[in-house]
C-alpha cells in the first residue's frame, strides 16, 4: 500500500500509566484550544466516521459487543499526527455508526515486553471475563528481533490483559507474554493475533511468514488463553518472487489476518503485497488446515488492517482503517490522520465469493432525499432535478442501478469535475475507475449493475455490485455545494436512483 501502517517512525517516550485521555487533557492549553476549532473547522476531516479526537489513529483492535454497546479499540498516537508510540484507544457505540470516546485502554509499561508499543490483537469473552490477546513490541538485539525495518529491531510477543470493568474502561495486563516467537531466523514477523473458540478449546491464528518462501498464519491452542501449544501453520501462501526491505511489500508477511465461519464455508481476510485479500473455502476439522476455493481483492482502496465481528444479532461486521495518502508533513500541519471505515456486514454468495453491504443502521443519518425508479426518459425535467441536488458539506450517499455499459457520474463543484466515476467494458472486463482508484472487474452478464458510495469529507468508500469495494481519499477542498453530473446519454442508462444527505455523527467533527 502507498502508506503502510508500518512506517516507523520515532518513538515518543513511552507512559508507564494508562494515560486517561478524553478530547483533550486538562487543563486545556491555549494551543490545545487552537487546535481543537482547526480541527472542528477542517472541511477535509470525516464527520461520519470514527476518529480520535485528535493525532494519529491506525488498526482496528479487538471490536466486541460487550454489555449491549459496542466496543471499538485502535491503534493511536497520543502524542502526534504520524505513527508512533502505539497505543489502544477506546470509542463505545450503541449502533456502531455513534460514537464516544473513552480513556486510552492499553499503553505500553516500561521495562515490559510491550515497552516500544501495544500493536494490534482481539478482544474476546473468556467465561464473562472480557480479554484482550495484542501484539506487544520492544527494542532488542538484530538476533532476537522479528521485526526490522531499517530504523529499528523489534521483538515481537503476544500479550494478555482481561478487564472486570463493566464499561472496559480499565484493564489489567499479565507482565509475562503468554506467547513467544519461534526460534526460527527465516522468520518474517510475528503480529496480530486472532481467535476463535471451539467447545472448551481456544485457537489463536498470528500473522507471520517465511523469508523467500510467502506469508503464514500459525496456529495455536489454549484451555485458558494463557498456556499455548503450538500446532502448524492454518494456511500458507507465496511471496512476489520481488525481494523488498519491507517483507509484507514482498508478500512474505502477511498482517492483520482474520479467520470466521460464515454460512456454510470458512473466510480468511490479510493484508500482503499492497493489497487487502479475501479467500473462502473449507476448513479440515482434523487437520486444522484452511483450504482455499476462491480469492478476492476485499478493498482496491486506501483500506487496511481488517478486522471483523459479530453484532448484536449475529451477522459478521467488517471493520478496516482508511490511511492518508498525503506526506507527513500535512498530517502534522493538518493535526490528525486516518479514520475507521464505516461497518460492512459480510455475506457469501451462491458461488462462494465473498460479499458486503454498508451497515443498515448508517440509514439514520439519512434526511434529505431524491429518488426514482425507472426514470422514464432522459428528460431536460429529470437532468435538472438531479443537477440542482447538492451535497453542501461534502457529505452524502448516493445508491444507483444502471442497465448498460458504458457509464459515468461526476460529482463537480463551482470550478469544475471534484470526482468521477467510470465504468466500461471491454470483451469480459469492466473497466471501473473512482476518483484516483481503477480495477478491471469480471463481467457477469447475469449481475445487476448497483453503485453505493458514501461520501465524508476526504472519503469516499464506493461498494459495486455489494462485491467489489473502493475507497477513495481526496485532498481538494470543494469551491461551493458539490452536484451530481450525468449526461443525457448516460442518464437513459438509469434504472433508478436515491441520493441522500447525511447527517454528522457529531456537530464539531470530534466525535463526542
Amino acid at each position: 500500500m502507498h502508506s503502510s501502517r508500518r512506517t516507523f517512525l520515532k518513538s515518543a517516550a513511552a507512559s508507564a500509566s494508562l494515560v486517561a485521555l478524553s478530547r483533550f487533557s486538562v487543563p486545556q492549553s491555549a494551543e490545545d484550544i487552537s487546535l481543537r476549532f482547526k480541527l472542528a473547522a477542517d472541511p477535509l476531516r470525516p464527520s461520519l466516521h470514527l476518529l480520535p479526537a485528535k493525532n494519529w489513529m491506525n488498526d482496528p483492535n479487538g471490536p466486541i459487543y460487550w454489555n449491549g454497546l459496542y466496543h471499538m479499540f485502535f491503534q493511536y498516537n497520543p502524542n502526534a499526527a504520524v505513527w508512533g508510540d502505539m497505543h489502544w484507544n477506546h470509542a463505545v457505540s450503541d449502533d456502531m455508526v455513534h460514537w464516544r470516546h473513552l480513556p486510552v485502554a492499553l499503553a505500553p509499561t516500561p521495562g515490559w515486553d510491550d515497552a516500544d508499543g501495544c500493536f494490534t490483537g482481539s478482544a474476546v469473552n473468556d467465561k464473562g471475563v472480557a480479554t484482550v490477546l495484542y501484539t506487544g513490541v520492544k527494542t532488542t538485539s538484530a538476533d532476537r528481533a522479528t521485526l526490522r525495518d531499517g530504523n529499528h529491531n523489534f521483538r515481537e510477543v503476544q500479550c494478555l490483559a482481561t478487564s472486570s470493568d463493566p464499561q472496559l474502561r480499565t484493564w489489567n495486563k499479565w507482565k509475562e507474554p503468554v506467547i513467544q516467537p519461534p526460534n526460527d531466523p527465516t522468520l518474517t514477523g510475528f503480529r496480530d493475533p486472532f481467535l476463535w473458540q471451539d467447545g472448551a478449546t481456544w485457537y489463536l491464528g498470528v500473522a507471520s511468514g517465511q523469508f523467500k518462501q510467502g506469508g503464514q498464519v500459525l496456529l495455536y491452542r489454549s484451555k485458558d488463553l494463557r498456556s499455548w501449544e503450538y500446532l502448524h501453520p492454518l494456511v500458507s501462501g507465496h511471496w512476489t518472487e520481488k525481494e523488498n526491505i519491507n517483507p509484507v511489500d514482498s508478500g512474505e508477511m502477511w498482517e492483520c489476518p482474520d479467520f470466521f465461519p460464515l454460512g456454510n464455508k470458512h473466510v480468511l481476510l490479510y493484508s500482503t503485497a499492497g493489497q487487502v485479500l479475501w479467500e473462502t473455502g473449507e476448513l479440515d476439522p482434523k487437520e486444522l488446515v484452511f483450504h482455499s476455493q476462491k480469492r478476492g481483492v476485499l478493498d482496491h482502496g486506501a483500506y487496511y488492517a481488517q478486522k471483523t465481528q459479530q453484532d448484536a444479532k449475529g451477522n459478521r461486521i467488517l471493520w478496516g482503517w482508511i490511511p492518508e495518502r498525503r506526506p507527513d508533513s500535512e498530517l502534522i500541519a493538518a493535526g490528525w490522520a486516518g479514520c475507521m471505515a464505516l461497518p460492512r456486514v459480510l455475506s457469501l454468495g451462491a458461488d462462494g465469493s465473498l460479499e458486503m453491504r454498508f451497515a443498515p443502521q448508517i440509514q439514520s443519518l439519512r434526511f434529505r432525499t431524491l429518488q426514482r425508479f425507472r426514470p422514464s426518459s432522459a428528460s431536460p425535467d429529470e437532468s435538472n432535478q438531479i443537477g440542482q441536488f447538492e451535497f453542501r458539506q461534502i457529505r452524502g450517499e448516493l445508491l444507483w442501478k444502471v442497465t448498460e455499459w458504458p457509464f459515468r457520474l461526476a460529482l463537480e463543484d463551482r470550478i469544475g469535475t471534484w470526482l468521477t466515476l467510470n465504468c466500461s467494458a471491454q470483451d469480459s472486463v469492466l473497466k471501473l475507475s473512482f476518483g484516483s482508484l481503477s480495477a478491471d472487474l469480471p463481467i457477469d452478464k447475469n449481475s445487476q449493475k448497483e453503485f453505493h458510495l458514501i461520501l465524508d469529507a476526504s472519503v469516499g468508500e464506493l461498494i459495486f455490485n455489494n462485491q467489489h469495494a473502493f475507497t477513495a481519499r481526496g485532498y481538494r477542498k470543494p469551491e461551493g455545494p458539490l452536484k451530481i453530473s450525468i449526461t443525457s446519454s448516460d442518464l437513459s442508462k438509469l434504472e433508478s436512483y436515491k441520493f441522500w444527505t447525511l447527517h454528522p455523527i457529531s456537530g464539531d467533527r470530534l466525535t463526542t
